[in-house]
């Protein structure tokens, strides 16, 4: 597969650094939206079960299409055009979401709509991206530049939220705080437009045809089971705004500010655990699985300081699940695979967050003992699944750089 950054002046990190000032401006866009879609459903009437199943449907689509778009991208070798199509979902879609509140009754379906179909943008782009980064990435460590790129990404998942807080603040109106939202999504868009003037797509993989799962390694499966079951456990934050909302720990302008503070932590931890991976190994992502089990312990209490800093914590599990998970994915399997590797193990993923949303949704009213004990005891069986997936690796990564 030809290097992503083959045209003159475009190094390795040249590609991943421009890769991530578009991932930084569509952060602020869906990042934006994500901050307040919790409250904003609730607004247009949905309860909290509604409220999971859609943004767990949501994430659900943002990995599951990804089974389909994966295999689709190395068939046809046409990397930018699946990214621009998803891109363009993203800025179109979360700006439409402000109409919702103007459609009576049909809002709510409305509103929905746009949340899976914003999703569906992702699982377009996603793997594409993936591909162009982890090529371009192999040279300067992917474990570096996957964190490097998470942190740009995360930049703009802290100033995203903060936008649409300010615009909600200032105008009273969650709608409006959506519309803003088309500025960057026109950004996005045009960085796009610019950079493929000096980038082009990598080299076209060998045709196959179909889903070729049986051609990826075994430990590769058990490795996506593990990761599924921590993303059972971090839930959605349209679900853990609802609890901040519903409990009145936060007022509804201020979710934002603490889902930017999550994302700042994410962006840290991908950064940490990013240059850890190059250094270590794929052991750095033990941490996974405890962090994550330590999530609903802080964040399902009637103290707002405490479930502030549960919140801080998911936004740390979800920073490594993010960036590090996915630098072992590039390590497990043959560079031919990528994207239908990246697919494959979405749809895991998709398949876990549909579980996790609607299963913290429905405990979330009466049983949330038992929401928090049934994430202990899946994290637990993540951890031994990954140290099994390490322990037969004979290096936990490949694409460590050589030392001088």
């Amino acid at each position: 597969m030809a290097d992503p950054a083959a045209a003159p002046g475009w190094a390795g990190w040249r590609t991943v650094l421009w890769l991530g000032v578009v991932s930084l401006l569509a952060d602020l866009v869906y990042e934006g939206a994500r901050s307040i879609t919790g409250p904003f459903l609730a607004s247009l009437g949905a309860s909290a079960l509604t409220v999971g199943l859609v943004t767990g449907a949501g994430e659900a689509a943002a990995l599951g299409f990804r089974l389909y778009s994966g295999p689709a991208v190395d068939r046809s070798g046409r990397y930018w055009r699946w990214m621009v199509v998803g891109y363009a979902l993203t800025a179109v879609c979360v700006p439409l979401m402000a109409l919702a509140p103007a459609l009576g009754a049909a809002g709510l379906v409305f509103g929905a709509a746009m949340v899976l179909l914003e999703r569906t943008g992702k699982a377009i782009r996603s793997p594409a991206k993936s591909v162009l980064l982890a090529v371009a990435a192999r040279d300067v460590g992917r474990g570096r530049g996957f964190g490097v790129h998470k942190a740009l990404d995360q930049t703009g998942a802290f100033l995203g939220p903060l936008l649409v807080a300010g615009v909600v603040a200032l105008s009273l109106h969650q709608w409006a705080g959506l519309l803003v939202l088309a500025v960057p999504g026109a950004l996005v868009l045009g960085v796009l437009a610019w950079m493929h003037t000096h980038i082009g797509d990598p080299g076209r993989a060998p045709e196959v045809i179909g889903v070729p799962l049986e051609s990826l390694p075994g430990r590769f499966y058990v490795y996506a089971v593990a990761c599924a079951l921590t993303t059972v456990g971090l839930m959605t934050f349209g679900v853990i705004s609802f609890h901040l909302v519903h409990e009145r720990l936060v007022a509804t302008a201020g979710v934002p500010v603490v889902y930017a503070a999550a994302m700042a932590a994410d962006a840290v931890a991908s950064l940490g655990t990013g240059f850890a991976y190059d250094r270590v190994g794929g052991g750095t992502l033990v941490v996974l699985p405890l962090v994550v089990a330590a999530v609903p312990f802080l964040v399902f209490t009637d103290r707002a300081g405490i479930a502030v800093a549960g919140v801080v914590l998911w936004g740390v599990a979800t920073g490594v699940q993010d960036s590090t998970v996915k630098a072992l994915v590039a390590d497990l399997v043959p560079q031919t695979r990528l994207a239908t590797a990246y697919g494959a193990f979405a749809a895991f993923q998709a398949v876990a967050a549909l579980a996790g949303g609607g299963l913290a949704g429905w405990l979330y009213g009466g049983h949330r003992g038992a929401l928090v004990g049934g994430i202990v005891v899946v994290q637990a069986v993540a951890l031994v699944l990954l140290i099994g997936v390490l322990s037969r690796s004979r290096r936990g990564r490949r694409g460590r750089p050589t030392r001088r």
